[in-house]
């Protein structure tokens, strides 16, 4: 049996390690998360409500229209139900773009600092790829643009980026896209729309009525703390997301997911207060690494970038680690997920050590 050739150059997604498996290796009793942006705060209470009661049979398939989800997205959006798509996680509807419109002949360009799905599965089709490193931590749109040509099928922006937290404002978005031909389908994962309080994020839902080659991602695995269900969604042109389907699996979205985002869609005042203890945490951060000379990025998502002048990515990771606390190592710095308060202060003594040690 052979694989194609291009998969032997990649290697797996390899989750960080487990709460228990870090409590066994280094003899700790307490372990803190800070890795995988997941929601510190969970989800609506009324999710555990809903998915207690209202329970469907197991023995049924899920509505692989969506129908339900589909009509509250709608309306919370201002969007029509046949501008949406639904996947299993936003993970699943990158692989069904690329696969349904990259190939050996094609190419598509991206950030090279930036969420690493968009490579991956591009190397598996066998596909060109024009990754444009980052400028000051954002995306070089410029450059992006020039990458363009005949060949290109996807550009995508995550916005705001991942692992950085930066973001391409209105403007510099609307002036991108009045650039790209209408042959190349211009992806923004939105994943952390949500955390994004800054007043010139862009507002990109009123976007699809100028531009057809547009699609917007969300999920429901951020600010909505359903990570666990892998639920998200595009939204775009009604005939793109017609061919796309084709690509989409049936019954991709569980019957418990469907509820779960329902419900938590339902409760817009828990992701709001999520977000506003967010956006207060991030500014804590932000005073305490200035004090410390911590070099990191403004943040629109919920969790930092940051460096410590003189340590190695590396090396601060296993610094963090050795003491109970897991975060997320790059090559070029460490990505920190907004915890809650007590969390947040907790890790802060922790690096003020680091750095003292340093000095």
């Amino acid at each position: 049996m052979q694989v194609k050739q291009q998969l032997l150059s990649l290697k797996p997604y390899i989750p960080g390690k487990t709460t228990e498996e870090v409590k066994r290796e280094y003899q700790l009793d307490k372990i803190v998360k800070l890795a995988s942006n997941e929601n510190p705060y969970g989800c609506s209470p009324n999710v555990l409500e809903a998915i207690s009661t209202k329970i469907p049979s197991f023995a049924i398939y899920p509505d692989g229209g969506t129908t339900e989800l589909r009509e509250k997205v709608a309306t919370h959006l201002g969007v029509n139900g046949d501008q949406l798509i639904f996947s299993s996680g936003l993970d699943e509807l990158i692989q069904m773009l690329i696969r349904a419109m990259l190939s050996p002949d094609t190419n598509t360009v991206m950030a090279k600092e930036t969420f690493p799905q968009y490579r991956h599965h591009a190397i598996i089709e066998n596909a060109e790829l024009r990754e444009v490193p980052l400028k000051d931590g954002r995306h070089d749109l410029e450059e992006m643009a020039r990458q363009i040509d005949d060949k290109t099928n996807i550009v995508w922006i995550c916005n705001p980026n991942n692992p950085t937290g930066t973001y391409v404002n209105q403007s510099e978005l609307e002036e991108f896209l009045s650039k790209v031909p209408s042959h190349v389908l211009v992806v923004l994962d939105e994943a952390y729309f949500e955390y994004a309080t800054i007043e010139d994020y862009p507002k990109t839902i009123p976007l699809l009525n100028k531009y057809e080659n547009l699609l917007i991602m969300r999920t429901f695995s951020k600010a909505f703390g359903l990570a666990g269900f892998r639920i998200g969604y595009g939204i775009g042109a009604p005939t793109l997301i017609k061919q796309l389907e084709v690509a989409r699996l049936p019954f991709n979205t569980s019957a418990l997911a469907q509820t779960a985002a329902i419900t938590a869609l339902e409760d817009i005042e828990f992701v709001e207060k999520t977000i506003a203890a967010n956006a207060k945490e991030l500014e804590k951060y932000y005073q305490f690494f200035d004090k410390h000379q911590i070099s990191y990025y403004p943040s629109q998502g919920n969790f930092v970038f940051i460096n410590i002048p003189g340590l190695s990515s590396d090396e601060i990771f296993q610094s963090l680690l050795e003491k109970g606390w897991i975060v997320r190592a790059f090559p070029n710095g460490v990505r920190i997920t907004v915890g809650k308060e007590d969390e947040n202060e907790e890790l802060m003594k922790i690096l003020a050590e680091i750095v003292t040690v340093k000095l």
